[in-house]
């Protein structure tokens, strides 16, 4: 079972609070840099990765689509 905005594994999705098309891209947290979805109006949506230590990695695998939850 997946949750609203939990791990939608696609490049584009839409915010399920305001309605606002998103697209996937590279976030940072504290715990490091992931591949996931960000709503400017409502904040963090999804995180579809797991961590990398730097945005290089997280580019690099956002680039070949190498990532998922790990």
């Amino acid at each position: 079972m997946t949750l609203p905005g939990e791990c939608v594994n696609d490049i584009k999705t839409i915010c399920h609070e305001c309605g606002t098309e998103l697209n996937i891209d590279i976030q940072k947290s504290a715990a490091g840099f992931y591949i996931g979805f960000w709503c400017p109006q409502c904040g963090p949506y999804s995180r579809e990765s797991g961590y990398y230590r730097s945005y290089e990695e997280a580019e690099k695998a956002l680039s070949t689509g190498a990532y998922g939850r790990f």
